[in-house]
């Protein structure tokens, strides 16, 4: 395998990525379908079913907002193509500007200059090393919407676990139709401000319905989902019963003196996909 392969396989992955989502999030609106009892609630879920084929058989980005192009890269100690990662990344995501094609998304902080999809610090790369000597990596393009409904507190210890729902209710609420409900909300809990936010993120990788194997915090992640779909914001803000697909929450330990709180919303275009690479460059795609 070249960089030139590895960057083709990348672009290949942001297309898949973009317009198809993983059946985890199309099994989960297909049932809120079932389950809403609101004209409007139905009517925006079924138009989003609907948006989700055309996309697929038309092999079109499923939302015009194609999204800052965000990876999440284990790399294995011993993979013999490490050296030409990032690099394929970048090239990938110009590739595929072109080939999918994507909205020009990475925008100069100073100048206003767009620059396409690569810019300073985009791609944004997550890395993460383990031993071995395979690679994954996961394309998340993320919407600005959703992005945008981002937040983090530094909460007192005293305010303990109730103290977090309470944080992340009352955020969603106030988020109300801006992040494209129906929403999967990441949290993450502990660590320093920076780990939080990157838990509350990386949790979003999850499946649909994936809990947490901390029983406690499985019980929180379920609570939380059926206390923000109680509120009746809805699909797209437009009232009913569905206003998140799941709540997915990740932890750290934390300082004694802070109990910091992290969360990433993502719409209801869970975009991810995500593929290995092993010694010999042989990759496998993976759809969920």
């Amino acid at each position: 395998m070249n960089e030139n392969e590895l960057s083709d396989a990348i672009a290949e992955l942001i297309r898949i990525a973009s317009t198809n989502l993983p059946s985890d999030v199309v099994d989960a609106l297909r049932k809120a379908v079932d389950s809403e009892d609101t004209e409007n609630g139905r009517a925006q879920l079924s138009a989003i079913i609907e948006n989700i084929e055309l996309a697929a058989r038309e092999n079109k980005p499923i939302c015009q907002d194609t999204g800052t192009q965000t990876f999440f890269v284990t790399v294995g100690t011993g993979f013999p193509y490490a050296d030409m990662v990032e690099a394929a990344i970048i090239e990938g995501v110009r590739k595929a500007t072109e080939i999918v094609p994507l909205r020009a998304n990475a925008v100069d902080l100073l100048t206003g200059r767009n620059s396409g999809n690569v810019g300073k610090h985009v791609p944004f790369i997550h890395w993460t090393l383990v031993k071995g000597d395979k690679c994954e990596i996961t394309a998340f393009p993320k919407g600005g919407g959703s992005e945008n409904m981002s937040a983090l507190r530094m909460l007192k210890p005293s305010e303990g676990m109730e103290g977090v729902k309470k944080f992340v209710l009352e955020h969603m609420v106030r988020a109300g139709g801006n992040p494209c409900p129906p929403t999967i909300v990441g949290v993450g809990i502990g660590g320093g401000a920076d780990i939080a936010m990157e838990l509350a993120k990386r949790s979003l990788l999850r499946p649909v319905g994936d809990r947490s194997g901390i029983d406690e915090i499985a019980g929180m992640e379920e609570e939380l989902t059926d206390a923000i779909n109680s509120t009746g914001i809805g699909p797209m803000g437009l009232g009913g019963r569905t206003t998140v697909l799941d709540v997915h929450i990740e932890t750290a330990a934390r300082h004694p003196a802070s109990l910091p709180v992290g969360i990433a919303v993502q719409c209801w275009a869970d975009r991810r996909a995500r593929m290995t690479i092993d010694s010999n460059g042989k990759i496998e795609w993976h759809r969920n």
